[in-house]
């Protein structure tokens, strides 16, 4: 692969995750130089990183809490994504999630100053918002997070926001992200298929995803586009569609007439507080929590209009052909027998 010298050298962390890799992949295909630093968890993230040294593109393991391994790695770069972060870990205290998340972030920020990086793009979430809500949110709305996670990203985006250096800056607040290469909704395909997926609750609530892709070229945008500087940024799909119009679609992408069950919501509420306030103070995964139920009890609505604006992007992937495009990775690698 001939990288372009026009091009802006981009240095990604969290590239062993879903959309890091992705990132890394498309940036690289664009002609991009590019780093990309992580620590690996799991298979799943060994396997990708394992993929991208293979498509040619650097990756170097070092974690966010070793100065000296992102200081070497930052060199010779114009842009930081920063992608990384804790995020699933259910059993972790809160002090966990603020350590990685926001004073990760800090710590970085001032490393990647120190080396000469023009721009730093920081991924945040929808999760910032907090709860459900009624009313179309956008970068102006207020924020309400609920959890651990939430609470440490938007701490980790005043950050961002606030540090005294000449560095420009993009915050992305990233919505639900789903496509080819996404572990997250292997287990709702499977449960759609087989027949063994139960909806909890009405389904009724609304989702906003982005296909990856459509993701991705938001994110490199951010990295480039002058307007991008200063701002914060939602990146979400076109479409809002329910829970239940989901499951339909993706029950269509797999060729699947099985039907759907439907169960009601509380009494997996109770237990998912019963799990967390039993297995987390003991350091140990619970098998259900609170933030697994908000993909059936929480709504989102944003506007897309200031990403259209600033990045001159827009999401192109519907969530049926999003679906059908996830559906055909997951059976080429296997997963749905």
């Amino acid at each position: 692969m001939t990288t372009s010298k026009n091009l802006p050298r981009i240095l990604v962390t969290g590239g062993s995750g879903f959309i890091g890799s992705r990132l890394a992949q498309l940036a690289f295909a664009q002609g991009h130089a590019l780093t990309v630093v992580t620590a690996v968890n799991n298979d799943i993230e060994r396997e990708r990183c394992e993929e991208l040294t293979r498509a040619g593109i650097r990756v170097i393991e070092v974690a966010l809490d070793d100065p000296a391994g992102l200081a070497q790695a930052l060199a010779g770069h114009d842009v930081v994504v920063h992608l990384a972060a804790a995020q699933h870990e259910a059993e972790r205290p809160e002090s966990y999630f603020h350590e990685i998340n926001v004073e990760g972030t800090r710590r970085l920020m001032q490393l990647a100053a120190s080396a000469g990086i023009r721009r730093f793009v920081h991924g945040s979430t929808i999760g910032v918002y907090g709860s459900a809500a009624q009313a179309i949110l956008d970068e102006d709305s207020p924020l309400a997070p609920m959890n651990a996670y939430g609470r440490s990203k938007a701490a980790a985006e005043a950050v961002v926001r606030d540090a005294k250096t000449t560095m420009e800056f993009c915050i992305v607040r990233i919505s639900e992200t789903y496509g080819p290469g996404d572990m997250r909704l292997l287990k709702l395909f499977r449960g759609v298929r087989t027949g063994r997926f139960a909806t909890i609750g009405s389904g009724e609530n609304e989702h906003q995803l982005i296909y990856v892709d459509d993701l991705v070229r938001g994110l490199l945008a951010a990295c480039v586009v002058p307007a991008a500087s200063g701002a914060t940024i939602v990146l979400a799909g076109a479409e809002r569609v329910t829970t239940n119009a989901m499951v339909a679609a993706i029950a269509d992408a797999l060729g699947s007439k099985r039907r759907i069950w439907h169960a009601p919501l509380w009494p997996f509420v109770i237990a998912a507080h019963v799990c967390a306030a039993t297995f987390s103070p003991l350091g140990l995964k619970p098998p259900l929590h609170p933030r697994r139920l908000d993909f059936f009890r929480k709504s989102f609505r944003f506007s897309t209009s200031a990403a259209e604006r600033l990045l001159g992007t827009r999401p192109d992937v519907s969530f049926a052909e999003g679906a059908s495009l996830t559906a055909l990775w997951y059976r080429s690698r296997g997963m749905l027998s």
